[in-house]
């Protein structure tokens, strides 16, 4: 087993960004397999007092097993950044689907299934007794 870092993985493009840096597709060298990597940059984290949020995220995803939320595979740290490597969810995310799918929202029907899938993953959380966001 050797250690992870970021030459384990090859970065591709960014998926999407957030309040402490952006999330990308990357792919494992050796296997192929493809993931989501979460950067957290180090000096947005320290520029918003976010060091205890940022190892509860890492502590709530290492928890996490559900078919409905995302899980940590892997983590490393490089000089700028936190790394979390996740599991990847194909598709694009709810939001995207809500505006760039032809007319903004969809059928009824449809937000029956995303509802669905959503008390899913909460009702996951639940069952570890985590509340988050």
């Amino acid at each position: 087993r050797q250690p992870v870092t970021k030459h384990t993985f090859r970065h591709y493009r960014v998926l999407g960004k957030g309040g402490f840096g952006e999330v990308c597709a990357c792919q494992v060298r050796a296997t192929g397999k493809m993931y989501a990597c979460k950067k957290l940059e180090k000096k947005r984290i320290k520029k918003r007092k976010g060091e205890s949020m940022a190892l509860n995220e890492k502590r709530i995803l290492e928890k996490v097993n559900s078919r409905f939320v995302v899980s940590l595979s892997y983590t490393y740290e490089t000089k700028d950044a936190l790394c979390l490597v996740l599991t990847i969810m194909n598709g694009g995310d709810l939001k995207f689907h809500i505006y760039n799918m032809g007319n903004p929202g969809f059928d009824e029907e449809r937000a029956i299934f995303y509802a669905a899938e959503l008390c899913c993953g909460l009702e996951d959380l639940q069952r570890e007794r985590i509340v988050y966001r």
